[in-house]
């Protein structure tokens, strides 16, 4: 360990910076109206170190270079007074943790609940989502991820542009505010894992190049410019900078994994690339905890060697899988724009998702215009993390619509189902578990030329879709600068206490507690799962006891109504758990009909049924037994018999014991459905597409 920054420790406070350019480094202490200068000593590599006896927490420090203006320690803990400000001395061995029976978290019990601090509540703050703990504990997820909390220019954005690597930002809290918050995660029964951006700084305060030009490198470039340097001059210096920086979040604040932002833009030529290192030294530092942190990645590259196994693989825990996103996006709304053009947004590409983690194996992409993807048949199912939205997938669209806000609402359930059942891990996005009206814009508080750009670039890159090809109607779009697109994207809780939100939250609820409850419907560490289309618009898959028999059944249609033939439902005995038409789930609720004789379901539109094999029940037949008996159909009523032997068609109840499924659905949702004020649907720039129209209530 280098030790990057100032370190308390029994001497006093070492503090330590890699300044290679400077020709002279002065460093600069205040405590109250008191100012101390002292002199580091430079070292060959560039290291300008020094121990100060008499420093201590709560002191602010600056550096300066060559006689230039006090600036910000690149690694400094916290910055009371912003990322031009000076770094302030923390002490993080001060702070008293409780967690220590804390196991981790278990990879295949993984739900991850994204949410950025500043939006979650009113106030904004680790203090005050603190607060809001016990609904997620209550919720069902397993894990809470920050989107990315290192300190960034001005007081709000979503994370992106952050510049110091060390410190979280001032505008949430001071450290131990967050240090308080995963304690108190812990407490509650739920991990917290960290968005990290190592492949670029924000383009105001960063002044980690100043002092490093090494930093970066002209030989790579990324979208944000110059790459991080990861395999030139200086680079070594650098991965073990980056390192640390992880390695303190693990360390400091028992954070218990880490998300890596865009990886493809971590370009690294050497024999060991920077991503294996960091894993390797990620997984060791948790050696002593019951379960080691856990190392997510955003790739959109399907790059199976990524999440294989070491010493083949590079070691990642799990992968944000977007193929199962784009296919929902496209079947429920038929986005065209960008990278929708893709997807046909079938059952068959649904299916074909849910079977293998990711859909692209190494077709030709029309939209990046060469092929895409590897095979994923040496990768568990759980370490694809998908979900039905995120912050991207909702921020990046001009007025930051969500998906349930266009969707049809019944086909919205019917994902929802798809998505909290399946042998993947499912991440919902902060308040899509009560189906929010609110949006999440894109929103930013840089200086305000650079904020002008800001608007301007954005305005103009919108306008390559039909709906803002016109200046005036670029115009629309919500300027990031402005307060009101940051007050916009504050959940209101107080949309719980209505009863279509609260019947949303049911449905959520039932979905995870079953998840829970069966260990066959949590992440699964098969290399693949039994998914199969019913047409272009219905699929079915089962979730596999330990013993590899059927478990459970999900049968969802996604679009429009019809009858299907599902011969699983021939192998034997099912009882039906739920569907997304009961009424606590939907105050309209049209039930479909099950005929399980037959092995045909009626839907009256789209809706998903959850399926248990009844305990006892015989051996299932095999795949060339269950053809043998039914060909898969749709549209049809072959196989099936008259409307007398429909069962439960209005009754919801489907055979299961009341007390059960109770248990299982959590409180009864009252059924009256009061209208929210919507959002104008948007299409999205350059990650998303098109998909236009007027906000929709849930109709949960």
């Amino acid at each position: 360990m280098i030790g990057f920054g100032a370190v308390p420790g029994s001497a006093g406070v070492r503090f330590t910076i890699w300044a290679p350019a400077a020709t002279s480094l002065e460093l600069r202490m205040r405590r109250g109206s008191e100012l101390t200068q002292w002199q580091p000593a430079r070292d060959q590599d560039g290291f300008w170190r020094i121990c100060v006896s008499d420093a201590r927490p709560g002191d602010r420090y600056a550096y300066v270079k060559d006689a230039g203006e006090p600036r910000p320690d690149p690694a400094g803990r916290f910055q009371p007074d912003g990322v031009h400000g000076w770094s302030e001395i923390v002490d993080p061995r001060t702070f008293e943790w409780t967690d220590a029976a804390w196991p981790g978290l278990d990879p295949a019990r993984a739900v991850i609940y994204e949410l950025h601090v500043g939006t979650f509540t009113p106030d904004g703050t680790f203090g005050s989502a603190i607060g809001r703990i016990s609904h997620l504990r209550d919720l069902g997820v397993t894990a809470i991820e920050l989107m990315p909390v290192a300190d960034f220019p001005g007081t709000r954005n979503w994370g992106y542009d952050g510049v110091a690597l060390f410190a979280p930002s001032r505008a949430y809290g001071r450290p131990d505010d967050l240090r308080a918050f995963v304690d108190a995660a812990h407490a509650a029964g739920l991990a917290v894992i960290l968005d990290v951006v190592y492949n670029h700084l924000g383009p105001e305060g960063a002044y980690l190049p100043s002092f490093s030009p090494q930093f970066l490198t002209r030989t790579h470039e990324t979208p944000w410019g110059d790459a991080v340097n990861l395999d030139a001059e200086g680079s070594t210096i650098v991965r073990r900078l980056l390192i640390e920086s992880a390695l303190h979040w693990i360390g400091e604040y028992h954070v218990d994994g880490l998300r890596l932002d865009a990886t493809h833009a971590l370009i690294d030529t050497s024999e060991r690339h920077f991503l294996v290192e960091l894993a390797d030294a990620v997984h060791a530092a948790g050696a002593q905890r019951p379960r080691p942190p856990l190392l997510f990645a955003e790739a959109h590259r399907n790059l199976a060697t990524l999440v294989e196994d070491r010493p083949g693989g590079w070691g990642f825990d799990g992968v944000w899988a977007d193929d199962f996103h784009h296919v929902i996006r496209r079947m429920l709304t038929g986005d065209t724009y960008g990278y929708y053009v893709d997807y046909r947004g079938t059952a068959g590409e649904l299916a074909s998702t849910l079977a293998r983690g990711w859909l692209y194996t190494g077709q030709r992409s029309e939209h990046h215009q060469k092929p895409r993807g590897t095979d994923p048949a040496r990768v568990p199912m759980r370490k694809a993390v998908i979900c039905v939205q995120n912050h991207d997938q909702i921020g990046n669209r001009a007025f930051g619509d969500r998906l349930h806000h266009t969707a049809d609402p019944a086909a919205w359930r019917a994902a929802v189902t798809v998505l909290l059942t399946a042998p993947m891990t499912p991440l919902l996005f902060m308040g899509q578990e009560w189906a929010a009206t609110t949006p999440f814009l894109f929103f930013t508080d840089f200086e305000p030329a650079l904020g002008d750009r800001l608007i301007e670039g954005r305005r103009r890159e919108f306008q390559a879709f039909p709906e803002f090809s016109a200046p005036e109607q670029a115009a629309r779009i919500p300027a990031p600068p402005a307060d009101n697109t940051f007050e916009a994207s504050h959940l209101k809780w107080d949309e719980l206490q209505d009863a279509g939100h609260r019947a949303a939250l049911t449905l959520h609820r039932a979905l995870l507690r079953l998840r829970a409850d069966h260990a066959c419907l949590q992440g699964s560490g098969a290399f693949a799962a039994d998914a199969n289309a019913l047409g272009d618009d219905t699929i079915v898959f089962e979730r596999r006891s330990p013993e590899g028999t059927p478990a459970f059944l999900v049968v969802a249609r996604l679009r429009g109504a019809g009858q299907v033939t599902v011969p699983e439902l021939l192998d034997g005995a099912w009882d039906i758990v739920l569907t997304t038409e009961d009424q606590q789930f939907a105050d309209d609720g049209m039930p479909p009909a099950v005929d399980h004789v037959a092995g045909c379901i009626r839907l009256a539109r789209p809706g998903a049924v959850l399926f248990q094999r009844t305990s006892g029940a015989s051996e299932p037949a095999t795949g060339a037994e269950r053809a043998a008996k039914s060909e898969r159909s749709e549209g049809s009523s072959a196989g099936c018999r008259g409307p007398r032997h429909w069962n439960n068609e209005r009754s919801g109840d489907h055979g299961v014991p009341a007390s059960k499924r109770a248990e299982w659905s959590g409180a009864n949702a009252a059924a009256q459905w009061s209208e929210p004020a919507g959002v104008q649907g948007s299409p999205a720039i350059k990650k998303s597409g098109g998909g236009s129209g007027r906000a929709k209530p849930p109709g949960f």
